[in-house]
């Protein structure tokens, strides 16, 4: 295998991972965002009140995605397998 190969195999799964992860990080920054801007105009400064909302986000956007996240981690985990025999 040549060093291009696994320079596009690493590109491809770290790419992978920034695909993956931004679905939840998006929507735990806007829910985080909002509880700011409700907590700034309450003048509530509750540190712990900002975690269990962005908690159930991060949950209801991995259960919404999940099984697109999971048959893309399938597809590139197939790919690398598919790729075995080529490696000498």
């Amino acid at each position: 295998m040549t060093p291009e190969a696994i320079l596009r195999i690493l590109r491809e799964g770290l790419l992978l991972v920034v695909i993956l992860s931004a679905a939840p990080m998006l929507a735990s920054m806007i829910v985080g965002l909002t509880v700011s801007v409700l907590q700034a105009t309450t003048q509530i400064q509750e540190q712990t009140l900002s975690f269990v909302p962005k908690l159930i986000a991060v949950f209801l956007t991995i259960a919404l995605l999940g099984p697109w996240m999971l048959s893309q981690a399938v597809r590139f985990s197939v790919t690398l397998l598919e790729m075995i025999p080529m490696v000498r």
